[in-house]
């Protein structure tokens, strides 16, 4: 393996909370450092201490639609004017995480109406979401006893290749939902 240093981390994370009052919130934090001392233009950050530390939380209701929204700028390149942009991150309210929402989130802080990182943050909320409604909001398997008329159609079913009505995952965990043809399964849906 070819020799390599390590220069820099971003770490994202995002944490899912089920409120008392039925909404729920999703806390992103996007954090950068450098592996060494790094040189900005207001001051030297030690290796370790974060150049970037911003965190992004929307409330969401079980449609997945944004009822608050706040930004927060932890660590920033230049303190007085990264830190600033915070409050425009509540034109997220509104928004669908589901329908339009990057076309939403680009219109409103694309460009210098927003932060590049915070912004950033904010395209992973909807799988973050999908992934924390997962067994709580959405149901996860097709029901062993009910029949296909009883119930809808599982959340994750037609959102991924994996999960294609037509494919090999589908017709063995959801067949109630599934529309390949019996006894069909292609080398390509069984390596889903």
């Amino acid at each position: 393996m070819t020799s390599r240093r390590h220069v820099h981390t971003r770490s994202i994370r995002v944490d899912a909370y089920a409120r008392g009052d039925g909404l729920w919130d999703l806390e992103a934090r996007l954090v950068d450092t450098k592996a060494g001392d790094f040189k900005l233009a207001t001051d030297v950050r030690k290796a370790g201490d974060a150049v970037h530390d911003m965190t992004l939380r929307v409330t969401i209701d079980t449609q997945l639609s944004i009822v608050d929204a706040h930004a927060q700028s932890l660590a920033v390149p230049y303190p007085g004017h990264c830190d600033t942009i915070g409050p425009a991150y509540r034109q997220l309210i509104g928004l669908n995480l589901l329908r339009d929402f990057h076309r939403g989130v680009r219109k409103a802080l694309g460009g210098t109406h927003g932060c590049t990182h915070l912004t950033e943050l904010a395209a992973v909320l909807p799988t973050a979401a999908v992934q924390a409604f997962s067994g709580e909001v959405y149901g996860t398997r097709d029901s062993e006893q009910g029949e296909r008329s009883e119930q809808s159609k599982p959340f994750q079913i037609d959102r991924c290749h994996a999960l294609r009505s037509d494919g090999a995952v589908v017709a063995k965990f959801y067949p109630h939902w599934s529309t390949a043809a019996a006894g069909h399964d292609t080398e390509e849906n069984a390596a889903g």
